[in-house]
């Protein structure tokens, strides 16, 4: 289908889903929200692909925020109703296959809470990261405030949320907040190359072992154990569990089927 502000392009196994207003620097409005939906719905039901990668048109910003012309006249209660239909961070969170966020400039407020959501972080030397919302009198909504302390230490979080700073690349990664961080000329490059990495991997065994990591930020730890035990006993029931086995002891590569 024809998108308005996003752009997605399959390459094989790997769908790139492109935020495209770069003369706003992709701030989010409604219309891209609602599009990034349809377009997750739509590749998580493409068997053909096997791991999408979020990042933004143009050469400036990943994600600067949201189009806060959109909401400056919203009352509390339009906001409430809002997250009563389907809310893009929750998507991303329960997309079934690998989402990587690659970062390639600004990733402010609900762009890093978009980025949060996603499995992986890799970006550009050039990102700037940060939750301004405090600035303007607001408080993250997308989920900044629970995820983001669930990936660097809490004191971290709270500066980044209490202040509203931007912090460099080096410094959200030395933090823990970006997985990797590369020169901005081999960011896509590199983002390709850890995607296909995955996408040749078994897609019920990488489905499966995605869950259970998920699982580890939301459960205790003996019913995590427990959890990660009954999908390591389920995936004994699946075609690409054999195939790997076979495949390994007869020396050759697999031939996996999803299935």
């Amino acid at each position: 289908m024809a998108y308005e502000t996003i752009l997605l392009e399959r390459r094989g196994p790997v769908a790139i889903l492109r935020f495209n207003r770069p003369d706003k620097l992709n701030a989010m409005n409604s219309k891209m929200k609602d599009e990034i939906i349809s377009a997750l719905d739509d590749l998580e039901a493409d068997d053909a692909i096997r791991v999408a990668v979020l990042t933004g048109a143009g050469d400036k910003a990943f994600v600067a925020g949201a189009d806060i012309n959109e909401f400056k006249d919203r009352s509390s209660i339009e906001q409430w109703d809002l997250y009563q239909e389907p809310f893009l961070y929750g998507a991303v969170d329960r997309f079934k296959k690998p989402v990587i966020a690659m970062i390639n400039g600004y990733c402010l407020g609900g762009g890093c809470e978009l980025a949060l959501a996603c499995d992986m972080r890799i970006a550009s030397e050039r990102a700037q990261i940060g939750q301004p919302e405090i600035n303007i009198g607001i408080i993250p909504g997308g989920g900044g405030t629970q995820r983001l302390p669930r990936v660097v230490p809490l004191g971290k979080a709270m500066e980044l949320i209490l202040t509203g700073d931007r912090i460099s690349a080096a410094e959200a990664h030395r933090i823990g907040l970006l997985d990797e961080v590369t020169a901005h000329d081999q960011l896509e490059a590199r983002t390709m190359e850890i995607a296909n990495r995955i996408a040749d991997k078994s897609p019920v065994a990488v489905r499966l072992a995605k869950q259970a990591v998920k699982a580890s930020t939301r459960m205790g730890l003996d019913a995590g154990l427990r959890y990660e035990q009954s999908l390591f006993a389920l995936v004994f029931a699946t075609h690409d569990k054999e195939e790997g086995v076979r495949a390994f002891l007869e020396k050759r590569p697999p031939r996996w089927t999803g299935t």
